[in-house]
């Protein structure tokens, strides 16, 4: 499992760190605010533990930010805010998990592994717009009705998923999903592409001519 810590207090942070690395978890550590939400968009982590109170930029900022940015990482905040108000504001921001200073690394260790299984469980679906799309069965749906894709329309609509917000070029695709086919039909792409929009919606995948498609998300 890969951590982000972004505590401010470096004896907690070093402290937190050693107790996760004997267990043999890859830990990284950032001491602000907007160090710590750079490393939360740049790269990947199973869990963030994010402190409240943080120079630069506070918790609920980053926190805000971050779901803004659709990142779902599982955020654990850690704080010595323990109203009840304050808990309220943590969750409708966004963290999925909350826990109040002092506390025992046993139990900090103990929700972190709970937010790394839930989010384990919920990785072969991804939810965007009004589709979801099942990665095991290959299952996607459309306003929660199955819609039927042809083998080339479903791996032209993850391509565009994991490049979302992103232009994809039609050399791209032909090269990721048609790169074993001798003879290409010059148009073969524009007719997945309009046959996919057809299907699940033609204001999802967005085309400028020239340079591409993307889903916009």
């Amino acid at each position: 499992m890969k951590i982000l810590i972004i505590e401010d207090d470096k004896d907690i942070a070093n402290f937190l760190k050693r107790g996760f690395e004997e267990l043999h978890y890859t830990i990284e550590i950032s001491n602000d605010g907007e160090e710590g939400e750079y490393l939360s968009i740049i790269n990947k982590y199973d869990v963030i533990i994010l402190d409240w109170m943080l120079p630069k930029k506070n918790g609920i900022e980053i926190l805000n930010n971050l779901r803004q940015k659709n990142i779902f990482t599982p955020i654990l905040m850690l704080t010595a805010k323990d109203a009840v108000e304050d808990k309220i504001t943590g969750l409708k921001t966004g963290c999925d998990d909350y826990l109040s200073k002092p506390f025992s690394f046993e139990e900090l260790e103990a929700r972190v592994t709970s937010l790394y299984r839930r989010s384990s469980q919920m990785s072969n679906i991804m939810e965007f717009s009004n589709l979801k799309v099942n990665l095991d069965t290959k299952e996607v749906l459309k306003d929660n009705s199955i819609i039927n894709l042809s083998i080339r329309e479903y791996e032209l609509l993850l391509l565009l998923i994991k490049n979302k917000n992103s232009y994809i070029s039609k050399d791209t695709i032909e090269e990721m999903l048609y790169s074993n086919e001798e003879f290409l039909n010059s148009n073969v792409i524009q007719v997945t592409i309009y046959n996919l929009r057809k299907k699940v919606g033609k204001e999802l995948i967005k085309n400028f001519r020239g340079i591409g498609y993307k889903i916009e998300i």
